[in-house]
């Protein structure tokens, strides 16, 4: 019989190891190593299988057959719908609505069967939270399981189109014996999963945890497993949330979602830039204005920047919505290139309404922001700032400009700033908006400080 053997496990990147120590020798996190319980495994004879090598030119395309989700944005960030088969992980904090989301998103899904297993909640628990929701769905069952075989049994004889685990920390099997939540018990249950999907062409969702480090709970390899990562984000004290792709082996990866919490649930938000911009028209020192781009989505957001004299040796450096290591590489060329000086004042930078960008479109309203702080000179509202900042102090081009400057159009911008060297149609492009090309970091800042 075979016996049982202690392991150290990396939460991170799930490396094993014989013995603990202080630092994963797979990825180097410190502090990882957790005990895991597992099964020797017995030598066993290899069965030989028919299956040959198939040339790729002899295997027949086939286009992903996609369901809508009949929500716009689930839609978007999924790459235009769940695709037959797949495995979807949706990870967020507790209470921030990611079973909200699910329970919404599959209730407003007739003609199709879904399976809901409640591994959290009691089933009156869920009724209740359906009542609130507005809306009922006979296809929808319930099943108050945290046997993942018992799971797999039920979901074979009911045949569903769709299978939700709430959620996978919840879930255990007894193939391994270790406790639910474990790092072999979520890894062990996701694979028996993800073998059900692909066998059966059932979607299945999972709704999984985050660390307080904003990771997905459980090893690194959870996220391989499966075909699509989502992030559910935002402070559960303000409205609104944003659904992120982390990744996608059937689309993009650059979509967002936007949600308004509501006592209804969550309402998509079909226009975001109004939600991250200020409408009051109230011009203040400063602020700028951003045209991001988040996937094929164009989107402006306000910039806020607070620059004040320090009272320790070095300046504070804080941002929220930015790396900070880019907002230190702005300052850097804003004091080498620009004769500014910020190395004994203290900066903070923040996106209004907890949008996160990689954007590198966004530094040129970065730069603005932080010079109108730094000299107290207010910016004009209506004017929007569309350029990456090079570390010599020039404007370089970003990509897709004619639809960042129609959205500005769209909100009532008056004068567009971008790179020079931008592509001519662009230039040409006839808007209402006037563009305004320059080729230094300086030049921006006379026109608009004068």
């Amino acid at each position: 019989m075979a016996g049982n053997k202690l392991v150290y496990v990396c939460s991170s990147c799930g490396t094993p190891h014989e013995k603990w120590q202080g630092r994963c020798k797979g990825c180097g996190s410190w502090n990882t190593l957790v005990e895991e319980i597992t099964e020797k495994s017995s030598s066993k004879s290899v069965s030989l299988s028919d299956k040959k090598p198939v040339s790729i030119t002899e295997i027949e395309s086939k286009e992903a057959l996609r369901q809508s989700t009949q929500d716009s944005e689930f839609d978007r960030v999924l790459g235009g719908g769940m695709v037959e088969g797949s495995v979807i992980l949706l990870g967020g904090e507790p209470g921030i609505g990611k079973s909200t989301l699910a329970l919404q998103t599959f209730l407003h899904l007739t003609g199709k069967k879904t399976l809901y297993v409640c591994g959290e909640e009691s089933l009156n628990q869920v009724k209740l939270r359906s009542e609130r929701l507005g809306t009922s769905n006979a296809e929808l069952f319930l099943f108050d399981e945290t046997s993942i075989d018992l799971v797999l049994n039920a979901a074979e004889k009911l045949h569903p189109d769709y299978l939700v685990i709430d959620s996978i920390q919840t879930v255990y099997t007894d193939k391994s014996d270790a406790v639910p939540g474990s790092l072999s018990q979520v890894k062990e249950c996701t694979s028996m999963l993800t073998r059900f999907a692909k066998k059966t062409g059932v979607t299945v969702l999972l709704i999984g945890h985050i660390t307080k480090e904003g990771l997905f709970a459980g090893p690194k390899a959870l996220e391989h497993m499966v075909d699509v990562v989502l992030g559910f984000e935002g402070d559960r004290h303000h409205l609104y949330r944003i659904v992120r792709t982390h990744k996608n082996r059937f689309g993009s990866t650059q979509e967002i979602g936007i949600y308004k919490m509501v006592p209804e649930g969550l309402l998509p938000v079909l226009n975001p830039s109004e939600i991250f911009l200020n409408l009051t028209g109230e011009e203040a020192s400063g602020v700028a204005v951003a045209a991001t781009m988040e996937g094929n989505r164009p989107m402006l957001v306000e910039t806020q920047a607070l620059v004040t004299p320090t009272v320790f040796g070095n300046g504070q450096r804080s941002a929220t919505g930015m790396d900070l290591r880019r907002l230190n590489m702005l300052l850097a060329v804003l004091e080498k290139k620009g004769g500014f000086k910020f190395s004994d004042k203290d900066v903070f930078l923040n996106f209004v309404g907890g949008m996160k960008t990689e954007d590198p479109s966004a530094d040129l309203a970065v730069a603005a922001a932080l010079v109108s702080s730094s000299h107290n000179l207010s910016i004009n509202q209506k004017y929007v700032f569309i350029a990456e900042v090079g570390l010599t102090g020039e404007l370089r081009p970003v990509l897709k400009p004619e639809q960042r400057i129609a959205e500005a159009e769209k909100l009532g911008f008056t004068k567009a700033f971008i790179a020079t060297d931008s592509d001519k149609r662009t230039l040409a492009h006839k808007t209402s908006i006037e563009v305004f090309p320059c080729r230094k970091l300086t030049d921006v800042f006379s026109t608009i400080f004068g």
